[in-house]
C-alpha cells in the first residue's frame, strides 16, 4: 500500500528495537518521495541517535544517520521538529554537541513550549558539563509536559545532571523515579549507571553494586571501557570515577 505524500510522523513506533527498525524502515520510503522533507530527516538521524544508544546497529549504521541530521538542520531552519532532531542526531552520532545545541536552541527559537527540544537541550548540556544549565532545561521539559509518557527521559536526564554537580542523593532521587517510570530506563538511558556512580561516591558501596549488577543485567558484557564517548571528557571521566568505585569493571 502506498505512503501518502506527508504522512503524520507522530504515529511511528518507538517501543523497542524492532519498532526502530520499522521506523527506519518508514522514514526510507517518506525520504524517497521526498528527499528535502526536512522533519523525516531529522528523525531518521534521531533514529538512528537512540539505536547506537542501545547498541543495536553497526558504526556503519549509525553513520548514515550523520548527513540525514545535517540536511534536517539545513532544509529545516524554520522547522523546529526538525531542528531539534536533527541537532540531537548530530550530538550523539557524531559528536558534534556544539552544533547540535545550536541547532536545538534555534527551534526553541521558533517554539519555546517544546518539551522535545528542552528535554535533548538538557542532556547535551549535561554531555557538556554544563549541570545547572541541563536541571534548568530538563524542569522546563517536565513542567510543559508534566504527564508525558517518556517522563522517565527527563527523570534520568536530572540524575545525570545532579551527578555532574556532585548533588549524589539527588541524583539517587532522579534515577528512582526514572527507574519506577520505566524499570528498563538502564537498557535505553544507563540509569542504573548514574545510580551506581552516584553511590560509589557517597560509598554507599553494596547499593552501588546491587545497581551495578542491575545495569549489567540490561546492558550485558558493559564495562568502562564500552562506555559510549559523547560524553566531554570532564563528564566521562568523572562518570567513569563514580562507576570505578561502585564496582564496574574497567574491561
Amino acid at each position: 500500500m502506498p505512503l501518502p505524500d506527508k504522512p503524520s510522523l507522530a504515529v511511528l513506533p518507538f517501543q523497542n528495537i524492532e519498532s526502530w527498525r520499522e521506523a527506519i524502515a518508514l522514514l526510507r520510503r517518506v525520504l524517497a518521495l521526498d528527499p528535502s522533507y526536512a522533519p523525516a530527516a531529522g528523525l531518521f538521524a534521531w533514529c538512528r541517535a537512540r539505536q547506537k544508544d542501545l547498541r543495536a546497529i553497526s558504526d556503519e549504521e549509525a553513520a548514515e544517520g550523520v548527513p540525514l541530521a545535517r540536511q534536517a538542520i539545513e532544509s529545516g531552519k524554520e522547522d523546529p521538529d526538525a531542528l531539534c532532531m536533527g541537532g540531537f542526531g548530530l550530538a550523539v552520532l557524531a559528536g558534534e554537541r556544539a552544533s547540535g545545541l545550536r541547532a536545538i536552541e534555534r527551534a526553541l527559537a521558533f517554539n519555546p513550549n517544546s518539551a522535545l527540544a528542552w528535554n535533548f537541550c538538557g542532556w547535551l548540556h549535561c554531555w557538556s558539563n554544563r549541570p545547572d544549565s541541563a536541571i534548568e532545561a530538563l524542569h522546563r521539559a517536565i513542567r510543559l509536559s508534566p504527564l508525558d509518557p517518556q517522563r522517565w527521559v527527563f527523570y534520568g536526564g536530572l540524575a545525570l545532571a545532579h551527578l555532574v554537580a556532585g548533588a549524589y542523593e539527588e541524583a539517587i532521587e532522579w534515577a528512582d523515579r526514572a527507574l519506577h517510570e520505566n524499570p528498563r530506563a538502564t537498557a535505553v538511558l544507563g540509569v542504573h549507571g548514574y545510580k551506581a556512580a552516584a553511590c560509589g561516591y557517597l560509598g554507599r558501596i553494596q547499593e552501588g553494586h546491587e545497581c551495578v549488577r542491575a545495569y549489567r543485567e540490561l546492558r550485558p558484557g558493559s564495562t568502562m571501557a564500552r562506555l559510549e564517548r559523547f560524553y566531554s571528557p570532564e563528564v566521562l571521566a568523572f562518570y567513569l570515577d563514580g562507576l570505578r568505585k561502585a564496582g564496574v569493571p574497567e574491561e
